[in-house]
């Protein structure tokens, strides 16, 4: 039986939600404030975390931040009042898989959930990825070159993850847009232009000519070590 770990400050809205996941064959851990959902993450890491987004304690956006450097391959669902696009895209840069608004359908968060576990059981990349002299450790979620650490920021991380283990393949800003930000997130492809041209400025030798950060024209993109 897989874990969800609901961290959320409202008791009505906790209380559905845990009646809601077990009745689909879950088992919830459930915490009120963002220390509390902390520390029970540590204590027994659940398979998919859904928490809010303005919490007691910790905010949701620092809660989200500790447990992707912890665990970046943690599914996180954030749930919100608010729908502020600013915050959103704040979200997704830390690293969260989805963001959903109150109120939301049951139905809806279910479907998110299932995508996002879905994309977590998939086979993954390798654990390091190398090529010039740009050395990626998946585990440590860091990335240096010729041995001197390059900042990158959670999602990029998820960029370099997919092409790692899509390598050789043609891959459209579409396709990546589902698989690496998520469930119709954003309302453009630009932002993965934007991504792809910061990742480019972080680990190619000439980030105007790029060798392994292709563009295939009228597609998207493909990887080449």
């Amino acid at each position: 039986m897989e874990k969800i770990l609901v961290i959320e400050d409202d008791r009505a809205v906790q209380r559905a939600l845990k009646r809601l996941f077990e009745s689909e064959g879950f088992s919830v851990d459930a915490s009120y404030d963002g220390h509390a959902g902390l520390d029970s993450f540590r204590a027994s890491p659940p398979a998919i975390v859904v928490l809010d987004l303005r919490l007691p304690g910790m905010a949701g956006k620092d809660l989200c931040r500790a447990i992707k450097e912890s665990s970046p391959d943690m599914p996180v669902i954030v749930l919100s009042a608010a729908a502020d696009v600013a915050d959103k895209v704040l979200l997704l840069e830390l690293g969260a898989d989805d963001y959903v608004t109150k109120p939301f359908s049951p139905r809806e968060l279910l479907a998110r959930i299932n995508v996002a576990m879905r994309h977590n059981r998939r086979p993954g990349a390798p654990d390091v990825l190398a090529f010039d002299d740009i050395m990626v450790d998946f585990s440590r979620m860091e990335v240096s070159s010729a041995g001197r650490l390059v900042p990158c920021t959670p999602q990029e991380f998820k960029i370099l993850r997919f092409f790692a283990a899509n390598p050789e393949r043609v891959v459209s800003r579409e396709e990546l847009l589902n698989e690496v930000w998520g469930y119709e997130v954003y309302p453009t492809t630009r932002t993965v232009d934007n991504h792809i041209m910061r990742l480019r400025q972080k680990v190619e030798k000439n980030p105007a000519s790029p060798v392994h950060f292709r563009t295939v024209h009228g597609v998207g993109y493909k990887f080449v070590k």
